[in-house]
């Protein structure tokens, strides 16, 4: 290779390097005003959000709300009466069915022994007639019959005073009441749902300054320290024992088991009269939680959501009662709303970075 060819050579490798750093030198600076105006379409773009009267709205476009999962429900009318709550215990009835046991063992032991004494009678007199006519029978045998005879009555009333004691028993530990329903051979309606499991006795303390419950009163119930929707409990009737652990007037209630456990603390939410608000019912699945303060998004128009201040003071079923802002019919985004929220994140770091 001669001189000219190398430098034709060495000239060419030169050139090529020279385009390669000017093709990297230009390139970068276009690719960089192209992120930068990616980013700036990003920012701007949907969703939009702005603050109306001291109120933040979040814009969403249908297609955007259809792609995020944002599903708003209506709001539903409701009464809230003011009221007190009370605590209680769902009650172990195997002392109780023993005692009925025991009470129905002593009635059928009292029965067979009535009968027995009807043929002990009958037989000690007929040998009593035999005596008296010419000895056909001896002295002995006339006295062993009255023996048993007395034997029989001991027995019945040996019976009828263990039946007597369990029938005090029932009183004295579950009230009357319930010592009626234990003390009859064929259990009636409210009896048999306990011992089929379709229903469970409740003991609900209430405070000394509560007024007695009526015959047909209500409450509702849920296990102490849980969000499980409350159950209706039906008065049963005083409670005779007292709830060492609260201190208070105690009574009988009855209701379905659901969640309801044997053993188990419930909370007892009483109303009280001439405390009623009309408003509607918060859904536990509209809350949001922002600032230490609870929030919903309210769907204003289809595009449009506000934030809404809402109180979890009044707790209700699923949810809060409210009474004021919110009316029924709104519609409240039940899911998605977390999503609304993060929106005025971003607009909020926007603004800070533009600032």
């Amino acid at each position: 290779m001669n001189r000219k060819t190398l430098a034709i050579i060495l000239l060419q490798t030169l050139i090529i390097i020279v385009l390669f750093w000017l093709l990297v030198f230009y390139g970068k600076d276009e690719y960089e005003a192209y992120s930068h105006q990616d980013q700036e379409e990003a920012i701007a773009s949907p969703p939009r959000v702005s603050s109306e009267e001291g109120a933040t709205v979040v814009t969403l476009s249908r297609e955007t709300q259809q792609q995020s999962g944002i599903v708003t429900s209506p709001l539903v009318a409701a009464s809230y009466q003011g009221g007190l709550d009370a605590y209680g215990s769902v009650v172990n009835m195997d002392a109780y069915n023993d005692l009925r046991a025991r009470y129905l063992a002593a009635r059928a032991e009292a029965s067979a022994v009535r009968a027995a004494i009807a043929n002990s009678q009958k037989e000690y007199q007929r040998l009593v007639e035999l005596n008296r006519d010419d000895k056909n029978v001896s002295d002995r045998a006339v006295t062993a019959a009255e023996s048993a005879w007395k034997a029989d009555q001991a027995r019945l009333a040996a019976a009828e005073t263990t039946a007597a004691s369990l029938r005090d028993t029932l009183r004295l530990q579950w009230g009357e009441t319930l010592a009626n329903w234990a003390t009859q051979q064929q259990p009636p309606e409210p009896l048999q749902r306990l011992q089929q499991r379709r229903e469970v006795l409740i003991q609900i303390t209430l405070p000394f300054d509560a007024p007695d419950p009526g015959k047909n009163a209500k409450l509702m119930v849920e296990p102490a320290g849980t969000r499980e929707r409350p159950v209706q409990a039906s008065y049963v009737s005083p409670a005779p024992v007292s709830d060492a652990a609260m201190p208070g007037k105690t009574f009988f209630y009855r209701a379905a088991p659901d969640s309801l456990r044997v053993g188990m603390r419930v909370i007892a939410h009483l109303a009280r009269d001439g405390q009623s608000a009309d408003g509607v019912i918060v859904p536990a699945d509209a809350i949001i939680w922002y600032g230490g303060q609870a929030w919903v998004y309210r769907k204003e128009s289809e595009e449009r959501f506000v934030r809404d201040q809402v109180s979890t003071e009044r707790e209700s079923g699923n949810g809060w009662f409210n009474a004021g802002t919110l009316k029924a019919g709104d519609e409240v985004v039940t899911s998605g709303a977390q999503l609304l929220l993060s929106e005025e994140f971003k607009y909020q770091i926007t603004n800070e970075n533009e600032d």
